[in-house]
């Protein structure tokens, strides 16, 4: 069976609060149809029963000391038990007619960041925040192409968390994601960050910039938090690949900086339109990593910058490209407007070329 990417569709309908935590999962057991099939194993883990201590054998010196058995002491924090404390309390449930998803409260008026597959078709909506109080949410607005959405409540002094823009991701790093998987709210899982401006073909056909992590994401995890270990937001989780329909430590999340941006865009109730560089291309046949490009549309930012047909774009500023597919990937996930420059072989020449993002508004 072939990969397939899933962004978990709403449930028919959400637990009816208050409720307790294992009647809730027998509820979305029995009423929530998934689109991921999957089971839940609840086992228990139990201490050893303490020994008797037993004398030693080895005969020792008077007055020499023996370290006692016990914990490792000095060990340091626990980094993703800080970055739970830290987050949680701005992690919510968000419940709609249709089911459940996660989001992130990321201003303290009552702006949080989701995904827009989880608010698909509804406008009003239930947030249930950390501490099992829910308010009553809007939908401001949902960008389908970057799959962010923004809900507001009436509420202001929320907890809000930080967001990690403008910085840098190492592959490696901590990542931890937080949110309502199957409804279990305040979830939190961990792992790390397996690779940076992956492109991700959506199922609608679409081409996304994401972060690849196999901290654990599963249906209702979409639209809450992946964290670094500093507690800074680093994307909004959105989808897993899978073989089976179930979490396979291969999930995606869409980067801050992007979904900052189309949260303003939205808030301030303007079009969120993606970057245009107005090029058509493939893989290179010779093997080559970078994107062929066999087209410049004409009053496009690549025509304006001199780009041509045959140039083997390898880089967009320090961003490797290794397909049209990544070079696709990355320039929707930068605002138009933007300045950026373009690593090109030409002639088996390698050159730099800077161009300013435009948009499908503005090309001829």
């Amino acid at each position: 069976m072939s990969d397939r990417l899933w962004m978990p569709e709403a449930a028919e309908s959400p637990p009816p609060p208050p409720r307790r935590p294992w009647v809730r999962v027998v509820a979305i057991a029995l009423i929530i149809p998934l689109l991921i099939t999957t089971g839940i194993l609840v086992g228990r883990v139990t201490a050893p029963e303490e020994r008797a201590e037993t004398p030693s054998t080895t005969s020792q010196a008077a007055g020499d000391e023996v370290a006692a058995p016990g914990p490792i002491v000095g060990g340091g924090e626990e980094p993703v038990a800080a970055v739970a404390r830290a987050l949680l309390p701005s992690v919510v449930q968000l419940e709609t007619s249709s089911g459940l998803g996660s989001g992130v409260i990321y201003d303290a008026d009552g702006y949080i960041l989701t995904a827009a597959h989880v608010v698909d078709g509804v406008s009003e909506l239930t947030v249930r925040l950390s501490d099992g109080s829910s308010l009553d949410g809007e939908v401001v607005g949902t960008d389908p192409n970057s799959d962010i959405a923004v809900v507001h409540v009436d509420e202001t002094g929320l907890p809000a968390a930080d967001l990690a823009t403008e910085v840098t991701l190492e592959v490696g790093q901590l990542a931890v994601a937080i949110g309502s998987p199957f409804g279990l709210d305040s979830t939190v899982t961990s792992g790390v960050i397996s690779a940076v401006n992956r492109g991700v073909v959506r199922p609608d056909g679409t081409i996304a910039n994401m972060i690849q992590t196999d901290a654990s994401i599963n249906p209702g995890n979409s639209g809450g938090a992946l964290v670094d270990r500093q507690g800074r937001v680093i994307g909004i989780n959105d989808a897993i690949q899978t073989e089976s329909g179930g979490n396979q430590g291969v999930g995606f999340a869409v980067p801050i900086d992007q979904a900052a941006w189309v949260a303003e865009q939205l808030v301030a109730g303007e079009p969120v339109v993606p970057a245009l560089l107005g090029v058509s291309g493939t893989d290179d046949p010779s093997g080559n990593a970078g994107a062929l490009i066999t087209s410049v549309e004409p009053g496009t930012a690549a025509d304006d910058a001199g780009i041509k047909s045959g140039d083997l774009i390898t880089k967009i500023d320090d961003v490797q490209i290794e397909t049209m597919k990544d070079l696709a990937a990355q320039i929707r996930a930068i605002p138009p407007g933007t300045e950026v420059t373009l690593t090109v072989i030409r002639d088996d020449k390698e050159m730099t070329i800077t161009a300013t993002l435009g948009d499908r508004s503005t090309s001829s």
